[in-house]
């Protein structure tokens, strides 16, 4: 905290003649956090997907429970993920997942396991199942008839999808009441036709009034053809699109919910909320962001202790959820909708555009009086902050001597040497060629090899000094490099594990999280005992989060203004400068944590995308 008052007390120093700067470093100072919070206690949790997050669906349930896990303060969670790809899985291709997930995490203890679909549960369903026994299993996103057993054992918990396309049908023959034809869309692939399935059953009784058309055995582009030619009186009711029937695949609400909608000339219903913005009116839709929710609620009880027989399986809401534009564009009327009805897409009203400059201003006038007492409170700090900046500019001004120093010695001590001796070895080896030719070609393959070793040892130091990898194939790839490198030249296993890594990363972002990482694996060499560590890079929101972790003798963060020498104050001057974060925890005997926060976007570029 004392940090951050610094650099807070520093920018109204350069900033006096701006009254507006002034107004927003005092309100950002109000809300300065409290200090670091304690040690966290290290939970595994195993995450199984039924698709990957490329689906709406399982984005906003994994952001769901991410998000949970990140405000928690009492745990740090690993999050293994793992995707099934299940939407065509076969009963073999389910076995097989099954092995592969034991031999992977065969020597791995799991605090949690949280499963996301049906296959997934399906997995952990079979009276003799063994796989990873014992451990709590949170579930959801599942209707209850698309697995044969409706809860996976004694040891789960978790919500099911409250699947019922009735209620949304009737809210569209409130919206058309002189529908006649209703005509369901659904793909080929065994989770569609799992859903089919159940829809076929729940809208059974309609079929005496309405005539229900079932259009699932169809290629795509048939398909279109069949839409833009449909009756008056019709409406559509989309399902769940993964495989039409020819066997292309398509991304679900994404990419096939979006052809179907654009070439229908009826209006288009559906039975998910992550179907909404992609061409539908709306209906009575499961909602995704209710199963995450639960899912994150349940999975924190079980971490801090609460068994799963004691958490009460449920049934997520279904909330009757509708697009204005399509309302709009369809001419329906919205009086019409059902009780409770929630429309999103409408634009907003004159007070919800403009509140926001109204408690600007009110904000402004508060910040004016707390303004006062601030500076009269922080000129102490102010000068604090100076005599930081200036003891900082001295220690890097004297680490660039140093390391210039270093580099001279190094390449006068160790590369001129060498390359002295390579070349009298080659005078050598000409004198000998007339005189004794299998003496000289001896001497050559010496030199040869003296010769690959100079190279390699100047590749190492320009890869110190920069790295080429980092700027040719982007971050993720960068860091491997330098943890793997680092690995084998210091004698310390370093695992690096990645998570939703953009592949295009701004130079400047990823060159500073590949410093603080080289300089973090510098630190622990010289100062943490361990034989291992862990850097996890991962995306959280629109920032990534870069932990380097050791299990060393660790030290007193309390004493780190005292101790702390040029590389820590360079970290966290490559976070700051790039408007990002940078903690350290650390306690005597139980190892080191450095914690870095960086935007993905620089401001430039979020303000001209």
């Amino acid at each position: 905290m004392k940090q951050d008052l610094g650099r807070f007390a520093c920018t109204i120093c350069l900033l006096t003649r701006s009254m507006l700067c002034r107004l927003l470093v005092a309100a950002l100072v109000l809300v300065i956090s409290t200090p670091a919070s304690q040690a966290q206690a290290r939970k595994e949790v195993l995450l199984i997907l039924e698709v990957g997050l490329s689906h709406p669906g399982t984005a906003v349930v994994s952001n769901q429970i991410q998000e949970a896990f990140d405000r928690d303060q009492r745990f740090q969670e690993e999050v293994y993920v793992e995707n099934l790809d299940a939407a065509d899985l076969s009963d073999d291709g389910l076995k097989g997942k099954r092995d592969s997930l034991l031999q992977k995490y065969r020597d791995k203890r799991f605090d949690l396991i949280i499963l996301v679909g049906p296959h997934p549960i399906r997995l952990f369903a079979e009276p003799s199942n063994t796989l990873f026994p014992n451990v709590p299993i949170v579930f959801c996103c599942t209707v209850p008839g698309q697995v044969d057993q409706q809860n996976p054992g004694s040891r789960s918990t978790g919500s099911w999808f409250q699947l019922d396309p009735a209620k949304t049908l009737d809210a569209a023959l409130r919206l058309l009441p002189e529908t006649r034809q209703v005509f369901v869309i659904a793909g080929q692939s065994n989770y569609d036709r799992g859903i089919t399935a159940l829809v076929k059953a729940g809208l059974k009784s309609y079929e005496s009034r309405l005539d229900v058309i079932y259009l699932t055995d169809l290629a795509m582009p048939e398909l279109q053809e069949r839409l833009r030619h449909l009756p008056s009186r019709a409406i559509v009711l989309y399902l769940s699109f993964f495989k039409d029937v020819q066997g292309r695949a398509y991304l679900n609400a994404t990419e096939a919910l979006p052809m179907i909608t654009s070439a229908s000339s009826a209006p288009v219903f559906g039975i998910a909320d992550t179907c909404l913005g992609h061409g539908i009116v709306g209906g009575f839709v499961a909602s995704f962001e209710e199963q995450g929710k639960i899912a994150a609620r349940d999975a924190i009880e079980i971490l801090a202790g609460k068994s799963p027989q004691d958490i009460p399986i449920v049934h997520g809401p279904s909330v009757y959820l509708f697009d204005w534009r399509e309302l709009r564009r369809r001419n329906l009327d919205q009086s019409r909708l059902p009780a409770g009805s929630t429309i999103l897409f409408r634009p907003p009203t004159f007070w919800e555009r403009y509140k926001g400059t109204v408690l600007t201003g009110l904000l402004i006038f508060l910040s004016v009086g707390l303004l006062t007492i601030y500076f009269l409170l922080s000129r102490r700090q102010i000068k604090q902050a100076g005599e930081s900046r200036e003891h900082l500019s001295g220690m890097l001004i004297k680490a660039e001597e140093t390391e210039r120093r270093r580099l001279a010695s190094e390449i006068h001590d160790d590369f001129s040497q060498r390359l002295a001796l390579l070349a009298l070895g080659l005078e050598n080896a000409e004198e000998a060629i007339g005189t004794s030719p299998g003496e000289a070609v001896k001497q050559v393959h010496s030199l040869l090899n003296s010769a690959s070793e100079i190279g390699a040892d100047l590749h190492t130091l320009s890869h110190r000094l920069h790295s080429a990898t980092l700027e040719a194939l982007g971050l993720v790839p960068g860091v491997n490099a330098l943890c793997k490198e680092f690995g084998v030249q210091q004698g310390i296993e370093v695992d690096f594990l990645y998570h939703d890594i953009p592949r295009s990363v701004h130079p400047d972002v990823a060159l500073c999280l590949f410093r603080i990482v080289q300089e973090g694996l510098r630190n622990l060499k010289k100062h943490s005992g361990a034989v291992k560590a862990q850097v996890l890079l991962r995306k959280v929101g629109e920032k990534l989060v870069l932990s380097v972790r050791d299990e060393g003798v660790g030290f007193d963060v309390s004493n780190l203004r005292k101790k702390e020498g040029l590389g820590i104050c360079s970290m966290e001057e490559r976070a700051y400068l790039l408007g990002g974060r940078f903690e350290i925890h650390s306690e005597l005997g139980k190892g080191t944590r450095i914690v870095v926060w960086v935007p993905l976007q620089q401001k430039s570029e979020a303000a001209t995308g």
